[in-house]
């Protein structure tokens, strides 16, 4: 193999490690807590349930919403 040809391989391959390894340093989806329209109840998520609830409030950095996160 001309090592031209060597060296354009090794480039794609480390490209292709790099562009791999960027969401091994995202972080976890923080929590909030949700208000039901219907009656009030309050339910922690990371999305929202449905129509029926709005986002009361967070965020928070667990599934308890005890713990008060960053955006």
């Amino acid at each position: 193999m001309p090592a031209h040809r060597l060296i354009t391989l090794t480039a794609i391959v480390l490209i292709a490690i790099a562009l791999l390894a960027i969401p091994a340093l995202a972080g976890p989806a923080p929590w909030y807590q949700w208000r039901s329209k219907l009656d009030g109840r309050l339910f922690c998520a990371q999305t929202s349930p449905g129509e029926g609830w709005t986002r009361d409030s967070g965020p928070y950095k667990d599934a308890r919403c005890e713990q008060p996160g960053t955006r």
